[in-house]
């Protein structure tokens, strides 16, 4: 079977038969494949290696037909639309298994193409084009919905947002357009996240997206002060959040209150850090300190490592200029001596510091 495939693709280009006629042909071949592949093998031994063959050649074919109708658009759509019906097909006819799953997501990515040459036909710029790239993330999300526990559905999925992924990458280059889709790739996983089997993965995807999203559109808006926007969604966030661990003493910090906090306290780090003026860095500081205190206080992990984490860098940006300062005053020998003896303290303390290391896990582990 492969050397007689591999004999009619090289027929076409000796022969030099006209590129339709060439597209119809290897398009034809795949469909051969696809239901020789379908159709499976007997009980005897050795009854698989016809259906794999197919497989893998189908696979290959596509891949050749997709790249032979570049030359042209119109035949870029019947070629590619041609393939994701085929293979779509395929998938329904196909039993359960290996070959069902690579069918539906073959199918799925012939159709990201689709939505890839629609762009380009529209004359919209990569950017542009992002937000119709999500349009075969969405279905996507609505077959795995319907698809539920079948073993086809986390495939299809992951290729769908595998596509999103690229619609992220092309948005990178216009932060209003990236922000868009951020926003619109947070909605398709909060759309998954309803469903009790996806939710611990993609509701935490979602809140992480639509927070991306919230920061994107600030600096793409040059906004100064964040705070202005972030604060009247993070309060009543940690009010819900209070409000959850009132209800259940057992809910992860993390879950109550890190969402809120992080979408106040990170873009204004972010910010603090070009900011030449001493205020903010100030309040932030001080806000970070007390937020840290606060997750000590009550063990509280989400509150002490995010407290904990922004005060370490806001005074680290507060105090580099000084250490630069003195280091450069200092003579050269001093900084690798200094490090040396402290290699030598840690080295003579090794045990001593695991103990404690294995302590501190140990505590942040018992914190909720």
């Amino acid at each position: 079977m492969a050397l007689g495939w591999g004999a009619l693709l090289l027929a076409g280009a000796l022969l030099d038969v006209p590129h339709a006629l060439a597209l119809a042909g290897e398009t034809a071949l795949v469909g051969v494949l696809l239901a020789l592949a379908v159709r499976g093998g007997g009980a005897e031994r050795g009854a698989t290696a016809m259906p794999v063959t197919a497989l893998v050649a189908s696979v290959a074919g596509a891949v050749s037909a997709g790249l032979l109708s570049l030359a042209s658009e119109g035949a870029s759509y019947a070629v590619f639309g041609a393939l994701a019906a085929l293979f779509a097909g395929a998938a329904l006819r196909a039993g359960a298994g290996v070959p069902r799953a690579v069918f539906a997501v073959a199918a799925v990515v012939w159709g990201t193409v689709i939505t890839g040459l629609a762009g380009r036909s529209l004359g919209l710029a990569p950017h542009e084009a992002a937000p119709l790239m999500l349009l075969v993330p969405a279905l996507t999300v609505l077959l795995g919905a319907r698809l539920r526990r079948n073993p086809v559905a986390l495939p299809v999925e992951l290729t769908g947002a595998l596509g999103a992924l690229v619609a992220v990458g092309l948005a990178v280059s216009d932060a209003p357009f990236l922000a868009l889709v951020l926003a619109l790739c947070g909605v398709l996983a909060a759309g998954t996240a309803v469903r009790p089997e996806r939710r611990p993965v993609a509701g935490y995807l979602a809140a992480t997206l639509f927070v991306l999203a919230t920061w994107v559109r600030l600096a793409a808006s040059e906004v100064s002060f964040p705070e202005a926007y972030t604060l009247p969604v993070t309060v009543p966030a940690l009010l819900v959040g209070a409000a959850r661990r009132r209800r259940d003493p057992e809910a992860s910090s993390w879950t109550a209150y890190g969402p809120g906090l992080a979408a106040t306290l990170l873009p204004s780090l972010a910010v603090a850090w070009t900011d030449p003026d001493w205020l903010r860095p100030l309040l932030l500081g001080t806000a970070a300190l007390v937020i840290t205190l606060l997750g000590a206080r009550h063990r509280l992990q989400a509150l002490l490592l995010l407290g904990g984490t922004v005060l370490a860098l806001v005074g680290l940006h507060e105090l580099a200029p000084y250490v630069v300062q003195v280091a450069g005053a200092l003579p050269r020998w001093l900084p690798p001596a200094l490090a040396g003896l402290l290699l030598l303290v840690v080295g003579a303390t090794y045990e001593q510091r695991l103990r404690d290391a294995r302590r501190l896990k140990d505590a942040l582990g018992r914190m909720r």
